[in-house]
């Protein structure tokens, strides 16, 4: 079967991992599924969820009765998705952010759980603005570490010292502008931010580290596992057996953007 991701986002090594993630903070998801209903002329909401990965945020969904539409170009990631919420009220489709293959106008949401920042953002947000009902809005969301949080900061502090020019990329970023440039599309926009802690084993946190994917070290490539190792080591000998963690839920959503036009007389 053909590859329809790029080589550089493809997470095929990376998917047995992603259960060691923490999960986006509850209130949050709680909010953001309360703004969807808000704009929904439906008892029960449908959500695309853009690159849904092995499923952590739509299992969310899920559980707070929406019906849901995970999109996932990965075979991996997607395989351990279906079998995570087999039963439930969920369709897997096997298709990219950009080209979703989804119908216009039939969804009360769309949703991008850690995926936005993996792929071309503004043919991301044309292709939710399709996908949308008039009035419905569109998510992006990451969970950040708490760089100020002890345990994160020790842990930054071994990473750099293996890997001195290290960055986390666009996921880091503010959302906003990008969402702003495209105001032809989306207005009204609404951030919200959350911290919360997740308790872990060192051993768990290094699996996390794992589902990773960056260009300091490529698992696939010797070079990059010997880098890990001693990246792994470190973080071993230094942080404690078991912790408690801070993290930071970070959100950006737009309302689809319904032009009004005035006639003058």
């Amino acid at each position: 079967m053909e590859k329809i991701v790029e080589q550089v986002w493809d997470y095929t090594k990376h998917a047995k991992f992603y259960s060691y993630r923490p999960n986006y903070a509850p209130l949050s998801i709680d909010m953001l599924v309360e703004l969807a209903k808000r704009t929904s002329q439906s008892s029960k909401i449908k959500v695309a969820d853009i690159g849904a990965g092995t499923g952590n945020l739509s299992i969310m969904l899920l559980g707070r009765a929406c019906k849901v539409v995970a999109v996932e170009p990965n075979d991996a990631m997607r395989e351990i998705g279906i079998e995570r919420t087999q039963g439930q009220d969920v369709e897997w489709v096997r298709a990219t952010g950009i080209d979703s293959t989804l119908k216009d106008g039939e969804f009360d949401w769309v949703s991008f759980g850690s995926s936005f920042n993996v792929m071309d953002r503004s043919m991301a947000l044309k292709e939710s603005h399709r996908l949308l009902k008039k009035g419905c809005y569109f998510t992006c969301m990451w969970n950040h570490r708490d760089l100020n949080d002890p345990i994160q900061k020790m842990a930054e502090d071994i990473i750099v010292s293996f890997v001195p020019n290290y960055t986390r990329g666009t996921r880091r970023e503010d959302q906003r502008p990008i969402i702003e440039a495209h105001k032809e599309l989306f207005d009204n926009i609404i951030y919200l931010e959350e911290d919360f802690y997740f308790h872990q084993s060192v051993d768990n946190y290094i699996n996390a580290w794992k589902s990773v994917k960056n260009p300091y070290w490529d698992l696939e490539t010797k070079e990059g596992n010997e880098l890990f190792e001693k990246i792994t080591d470190k973080l071993k000998q230094e942080l404690p057996g078991e912790f408690d963690i801070k993290y930071t839920t970070r959100a950006w959503s737009a309302k689809k953007y319904k032009r009004v036009i005035l006639w003058i007389d």
